[in-house]
């Protein structure tokens, strides 16, 4: 059994969060630490979750969330390397999914190779659909490259309406573009 746990930088766990991003995510695909931080203590948008395994409370991963206008999205989600492949990240997304009311969407890489295609089916699995429509990740850094991505969501049959608004506010309130 797993739980997800709210935390803040004065967790006393806030530093596995910190290298567990370091070490599953590249730089182009995160923060630097002190916008994370930033984000962690201050943005009311924004909760950084620690998943514990609940009868060791040993830490096993992280998940971050925004919850905007309308939906929650899913920026990153990670297990430790010593936990990865047994079967805790199905049980992350019903977590989450009960947890979070309403449209959850988030962002995969277009299946281009085995594992954005594995990614997808991941996700397809957890309830996820693929929304076949352009979309383009900003830079997390100045200087950094945009990526093209697909967006996948869930509790809604589809997003196609609701799409230039989802983008419009990841832009606005993830990324910083306006």
């Amino acid at each position: 059994m797993m739980q997800l746990t709210p935390i803040n930088t004065k967790h006393p766990q806030y530093d596995f969060i910190e290298n567990l991003l370091e070490e599953a995510f590249p730089e182009n695909e995160r923060r630097d630490k002190e916008e994370q931080r930033r984000h962690t203590a201050q943005n009311k948008l924004f909760t950084c979750y620690l998943i514990e395994e609940k009868q060791n409370n040993l830490p096993i991963g992280l998940v971050t969330v925004w919850s905007l206008d309308g939906f929650h999205y899913i920026e990153h989600l990670a297990t430790s390397s010593q936990y990865r492949n047994k079967g805790y990240g199905k049980d992350i997304m019903k977590a989450l999914t009960d947890m979070l009311p309403g449209i959850i969407v988030l962002e995969v890489e277009h299946p281009e190779d085995e594992w954005s295609t594995r990614r997808i089916g991941f996700y397809q699995r957890c309830g996820f659909s693929l929304c076949h429509k352009d979309y383009i990740q900003p830079p997390y850094r100045k200087g950094g490259e945009e990526v093209p991505l697909y967006l996948m969501f869930t509790h809604t049959e589809t997003i196609d309406k609701e799409f230039d608004t989802i983008r419009h506010q990841l832009y606005k309130e993830v990324y910083g573009v306006e």
